[in-house]
């Protein structure tokens, strides 16, 4: 298995020598590694991946290989649903008549219902409209029906969930994936803003001549290097609704990497809250407050959000309503914070433009950063953004 996960390494051509392959044998021979996929999914990395760039060929290659399960967040302390109750052996097919009869539990009561059928139940459960379980009516469990639930686990059907419980793995976008077109990178040259400040390091050729002229012998004048003045935070919803876009998300990115010397820029999952990561990776133990970002950037930088803005209204509207964990402060709340603290904010749209008086959602969006401040992320939308950011 091992040797097989080494050629495939090297198929895959990531620079993996047999000297980094024998560093984990090593490791592995000396109890280093816990018996946990995601620890040596870790420490195999660190061995034998030199060079960030290839992390995400390594995760690709990592997954085809030993196909590790993910398990659920811990959402609620130590409680933990066991994966057996959420294995789908049935399915309740509901008249149109029944579906219409069903009311949605408010927000609040039913996360507080979610930890009352935690405590509660002993056994798995199927085909019910109580319990945490697969098939039927309840709104705790995957495969059934109910006009507004959590989702545990499982695929979703009706797209009707206020709140999903699961832990998700995303990558890192490639900032190396060559674009279809030069377009894009052309349309965000137009927010270059070209400056010389720092170290005197370059020959002002012009004025040297002048100089030596004036003086008779040569005097050599220098100047700063011109460089582009702009400086932009870019921050990329990544996950979820958002996968069928990493494509054109990762054209962006690669364009943005290649146009902009001052670029920074963080992930979040469908609206950002208190905290944003660099890694999709290490998401979890290396957070970034987004007081941080508001304190550490200033009001001049150029801020692009790119997201699809879709998800569950109470993810805007309510605290605890993010599917990542429990936030104290409702979405709504931060997306004010970021349109107050950078008045030179856009957000990029990758859904198509016809769509969004459909999305609930999208529509709170457009009102908490203003409808004009949001554009398509097509050629046309982003051209359009960039010179309403140049303004």
């Amino acid at each position: 298995m091992l040797h097989h996960f080494f050629t495939q390494l090297r198929a895959a051509k990531i620079p993996v020598t047999t000297r980094e392959y024998l560093t984990l044998l090593e490791a592995l021979d000396k109890g280093v590694i816990e018996p946990d996929i995601g620890h040596f999914y870790s420490v195999s990395r660190a061995a034998l991946v030199k060079d960030e760039k290839a992390f995400d060929k390594f995760d690709q290659v990592f997954a085809h290989v030993f196909k590790g399960v993910e398990t659920l967040g811990d959402l609620f302390g130590e409680n933990e649903i066991p994966d057996d109750w959420l294995k789908a052996m049935m399915q309740k097919l509901l008249t149109e008549e029944e579906m219409a009869a069903m009311e949605a539990l408010p927000f609040d009561e039913l996360m507080e219902t979610l930890k009352k059928r935690l405590e509660e139940q002993e056994k798995r459960h199927e085909g019910g409209s109580k319990w945490i379980g697969t098939g039927g009516t309840s709104p705790f469990g995957h495969g059934g029906y109910n006009p507004a639930g959590v989702r545990i686990g499982g695929p979703g059907k009706h797209n009707r969930a206020a709140k999903v419980w699961e832990q998700r793995r995303y990558k890192d976008l490639d900032g190396d994936r060559e674009l279809g077109t030069r377009n894009l990178k052309v349309a965000l040259r137009r927010l270059r803003k070209f400056a010389r400040d720092g170290a005197q390091d370059e020959l002002d050729l012009d004025n040297t001549i002048n100089a030596t002229a004036r003086q008779g012998w040569l005097d050599v004048v220098m100047r700063p290097e011109r460089r582009n003045a702009i400086k932009v935070l870019a921050l990329f919803d990544v996950g979820g609704s958002m996968d069928p876009y990493v494509k054109l998300c990762e054209e962006l990115f690669s364009a943005s990497r290649s146009t902009f010397k001052n670029l920074e820029y963080f992930y979040f999952h469908n609206c950002p809250y208190e905290g944003v990561w660099r890694s999709n990776l290490r998401r979890r133990a290396e957070t970034v407050p987004t007081l941080d970002l508001i304190h550490k950037y200033p009001h001049d930088w150029k801020v692009i959000i790119v997201g699809d803005a879709a998800m569950a209204p109470y993810e805007i509207t309510h605290a605890g309503g993010s599917v990542e964990g429990w936030n104290d402060e409702a979405g709504a709340v931060w997306i004010k914070r970021l349109v107050e603290t950078w008045p030179n904010l856009i957000w990029l749209n990758p859904q198509p433009e016809e769509w969004w008086e459909y999305s609930h959602s999208t529509k709170l969006v457009q009102d908490l950063i203003g409808a004009q401040r949001m554009f398509p992320l097509t050629l046309e939308g982003v051209d359009e953004a960039i010179k309403e950011l140049a303004r």
